[in-house]
């Protein structure tokens, strides 16, 4: 019903910047909340960011990422993005895009659409 397919992703040093994007198809119609999780090799999927606009805008950062990353759509097509800076080691992982027709918060289980992922690598 909804594809997602996240792009962005790539190899930076400790302290710099990638901007992953988010782009959403099919029907579209009724999405209105989409965020990005993160998952290292080894570990769970957990929770990065999350932005919703079925009514007031709403955002959720997870606290490893406040001040760093930052979520944004793109209010001419269902695309949001993920601006990190400031980026760590620890942020190196597959990151996914997900997105639901209500504000799923935190939990992955409140998604109903998955993209495949990208590759974000941080060297020291």
């Amino acid at each position: 019903q909804v594809q997602l397919v996240e792009s962005g992703g790539g190899s930076v040093q400790a302290g710099g910047s990638l901007r992953l994007s988010c782009a959403a198809s099919g029907r579209t119609f009724s999405t209105y909340a989409m965020g990005w999780f993160r998952q290292a090799p080894g570990k769970e999927r957990e929770f990065v960011a999350a932005l919703s606009w079925s009514g007031v805008v709403t955002t959720l950062y997870a606290d490893s990422v406040k001040g760093r990353f930052t979520i944004s759509r793109d209010n001419a097509k269902i695309t949001v993005y993920l601006q990190m800076n400031s980026l760590k080691p620890e942020d190196t992982a597959v990151y996914y895009c997900a997105a639901d027709q209500r504000w799923g918060g935190s939990s992955r289980y409140s998604y109903a659409y998955w993209g495949q992922g990208t590759q974000v690598t941080v060297s020291s």
